[in-house]
């Protein structure tokens, strides 16, 4: 049975996948493990136009676990247009994010949660950041640099913002301005928006199987130029205005 509307539903983890076939059912339970008995909860992959048995196997685990939902795009469009539409499908307030190959332990899921919710609505975004990376020294390295040069250029005071390990109330999430690469430079969105942000560490482990399917150089140039874009955007925010209802 699937959840029905009217569920009481607080917190939506989604999980954006492409082709990551062998690593779904082993994700599914380790998030359902951390999560079990702590939130009402529902959990949506959004598959990114695979074209491996992601769609299948993510059915088959539908018959099991009535929290799950599968989303489906046509065609690839992306990690950010992925996440955003598991997010707008989402009913929770709050949402929590990961990355579908296993890398990311949802273990931490609960703390990124908790912090939003203790933050009294100042909290509008809590940051995974990662410790003991298990990538390669090189990836390691295009990170560094990448995150040095964001940091430079838009000081949000973030030095991971590649770690898929996210938690945010979803009403904060869909007030940004949409752009393909919007996962990458939500601290210094947040920040825009006079929201802080929370930091929690998070331990990276190997990948199960399978091999990245949303890499470096695909973005390098259009990161960018999203750069610049974002830049711009905090460079034109004005304060936001104190509004009261005059009876």
């Amino acid at each position: 049975m699937r959840p029905s509307d009217t569920d009481a539903v607080a917190v939506s983890i989604v999980v954006p996948v492409r082709n990551e076939a062998e690593n779904v059912a082993p994700l599914v339970a380790e998030i359902i493990g951390a999560l079990d008995g702590r939130w009402a909860y529902e959990i949506i992959y959004v598959n990114d136009g695979s074209t491996d048995a992601t769609a299948e196997r993510l059915a088959d685990l539908m018959k099991q676990h009535r929290q799950l939902r599968q989303l489906k795009h046509a065609v690839s469009s992306g990690q950010s247009a992925a996440v955003r539409s598991g997010v707008r499908a989402a009913r929770g307030a709050i949402v929590a994010t990961l990355d579908g190959d296993g890398q990311n332990n949802p273990v931490f899921l609960p703390d990124l949660i908790a912090a939003v919710e203790k933050g009294g609505g100042r909290i509008g975004l809590a940051a995974g950041q990662r410790v003991g990376r298990k990538d390669t020294g090189f990836k390691k390295l295009q990170s560094r640099v990448a995150n040095g040069v964001r940091n430079a250029i838009l000081s949000d005071g973030t030095r991971d913002t590649g770690c898929g390990l996210k938690a945010f109330p979803r009403d904060v999430f869909l007030s940004m301005p949409y752009f393909d690469g919007l996962h990458r430079f939500l601290p210094a969105l947040v920040r825009r928006e006079g929201f802080d942000i929370a930091y929690v560490d998070v331990m990276d482990r190997p990948r199960r199987s399978g091999v990245s399917n949303y890499g470096f150089f695909d973005r390098l140039w259009i990161g960018i130029m999203d750069l610049a874009g974002v830049w711009w955007l905090i460079r034109r925010k004005k304060p936001t205005p104190a509004v009261t209802e005059v009876l």
